[in-house]
């Protein structure tokens, strides 16, 4: 076993290790602060994912490949499912430790409040209180399965809590399903959350089932189960891989436990096809019952909103935003040291420690340490004193003097020819078209997926298209159709022509 040599040190140039939170079998957990951050930044603090492939003696080529496929996997589904309700990916890297053992991580944000299994340990919470919480991850799983996602490890250790614990989020989707195509059905998850169709505690053996096929049912067994738990406070093992057909002794009395036991029952029939096959169906049934459990904490003080919804609502935290990071792309070990001498493995930036610095400094002139074998790829830059200052505002000028004379003659050249007949008239193609966008899209500053997004544009939104280049439209949102999740978006970009309908 090798871990990684990382406390006490600076990752990326920004990202202060503070602490290890946990450990897997491939995988090293840690909180970090990130330097460059604003100190009001509910960003501030985040959790380094560091992947981890040598944490095992038993290593293979094969073993390693997909462990960083199934890293990039996380990658991916963390973006493709981006949620208030869903944690998010801030960031992705690759570096060397202290003993320039290579490893590659993802950065995602930090929830301070624990998890919802610590939080009902701590304190039981009432029915109306478990409801809150289950609406929001009612929320961010149907968001999921919407795009074709699918959790596969849905339980409250999964489930974390921003510092003021009125938010909740879903977290780890190392396992996730990303597509119907993956197969075949690999057995993950925990045994008391899992269903049968893909419990590891039935490796091997699916007899028992006469229909395995893995479906968003899945997350709804699972999600019934961690409901048990936060309703009761108490563990679901009673009903590993069955069915709950009862609440505790001391909960049967209570005016809505026949109907959810119910409720909870249907969700967790051992046959997909008998459970809730939407997460909306499951959360519609909830919310009757959410009437029964407000009724019966009518009297007791609470902030929590009680109106239930028919369609589960997110829970926005400050922070969020719906624009994913760029997708990272992460190679093995043996693809990372092909090359002996200037590899991608030798130009992985080192993490540094943290005593090397000088932070009397401002963090935005200090440089970063250099070790002794890497050339550094700049020097310093000459002094830019007050002549030099006057000479470059001199030269400026005259370059804009000229440019203004330039521009006006090659005008008043154009109009002239074109008052003659000897340039054509030139209209817009697009003048007079318009369409609707069919999904939610990312508005970007050119026609290519490989720049980061300036905005985005919601499902219906009225648009004009302005110009198109290849399988792209340059377009101006006439009408959004939803309110613009943030006001600082642009209204004018590229997007994807295929998500475009175009109006006749």
């Amino acid at each position: 076993m090798k871990e990684l040599s990382l406390n006490n040190t600076r990752l990326d140039g920004r990202y202060d290790i503070q602490s290890i939170l946990g450990r897997g079998s491939y995988a090293e957990i840690y909180v970090a602060r990130d330097s460059l951050a604003a100190a009001q930044s509910p960003h501030k603090s985040v959790v380094i994912k560091a992947l981890n492939v040598f944490l095992q003696n038993d290593l293979d080529t094969d073993l390693e490949r997909t462990l960083v496929e199934n890293f990039q996997t996380e990658a991916v589904a963390l973006d493709r499912v981006r949620h208030p309700n869903i944690i998010s990916r801030l960031g992705h890297g690759t570096a060397r430790d202290l003993r320039s053992t290579i490893f590659h991580y993802l950065v995602l944000e930090y929830l301070s409040g624990g998890d919802l299994a610590r939080a009902c340990r701590e304190k039981s919470l009432n029915l109306t209180e478990a409801l809150f919480y289950l609406e929001q991850v009612c929320a961010g799983l149907g968001h999921a399965h919407q795009n074709g996602i699918i959790h596969r490890d849905i339980k409250p250790q999964n489930l974390l809590l921003t510092a003021d614990r009125k938010t909740v989020k879903i977290a780890d989707f190392g396992v996730a399903r990303v597509s119907e195509s993956d197969s075949p059905v690999t057995r993950v998850g925990t045994n008391m959350f899992a269903p049968p169709e893909h419990s590891p505690i039935f490796a091997g053996n699916t007899g028992m089932l006469t229909f395995t096929k893995l479906t968003p049912a899945a997350d709804i067994y699972s999600l019934a189960k961690s409901a048990y738990v936060l309703i009761t406070s108490e563990s679901p093992k009673f009903f590993t891989n069955q069915p709950v057909t009862e609440f505790p002794f001391s909960m049967r009395q209570k005016p809505w436990a026949e109907n959810l036991v119910k409720v909870l029952n249907k969700a967790t029939q051992s046959d997909s096809r008998m459970r809730y096959q939407t997460v909306n169906d499951f959360w519609q049934d909830l919310s009757r019952i959410k009437l029964l459990a407000e009724e019966e904490d009518r009297d007791a003080e609470t902030k929590i909103l009680t109106a239930p919804h028919q369609i589960p609502q997110p829970h926005i935290a400050k922070g969020y935003t719906p624009l994913a990071p760029r997708q990272p792309r992460f190679n093995t070990s043996r693809d990372l040291k092909l090359k002996n001498n200037f590899s991608v493995a030798d130009n992985a930036p080192l993490v540094v420690r943290l005593e090397n610095y000088n932070f009397n400094q401002s963090s935005n002139t200090q440089p970063l340490p250099i070790e002794k074998e890497i050339v550094p790829i700049y020097e310093e830059l000459p002094r830019f004193t007050e002549k030099n200052k006057q000479t470059s505002l001199r030269r400026f000028a005259v370059f804009i003097i000229f440019l203004g004379l330039f521009a006006g003659i090659l005008y008043g050249t154009h109009n002239y020819l074109r008052g003659r007949g000897v340039l054509p008239q030139i209209s817009n193609p697009f003048k007079s078209q318009t369409g609707k966008t069919n999904t939610d899209l990312n508005l970007r500053p050119s026609p290519s997926n490989k720049n980061d997004p300036i905005g985005m544009v919601s499902k219906d939104s009225r648009v004009k298209i302005l110009s198109s280049s290849d399988n792209w439209y340059e377009i101006e949102v006439v009408e959004y159709g939803r309110p613009k999740d943030n006001p600082n978006y642009a209204d004018r970009g590229w997007v994807y022509a295929k998500f475009i309908k175009v109006e006749e």
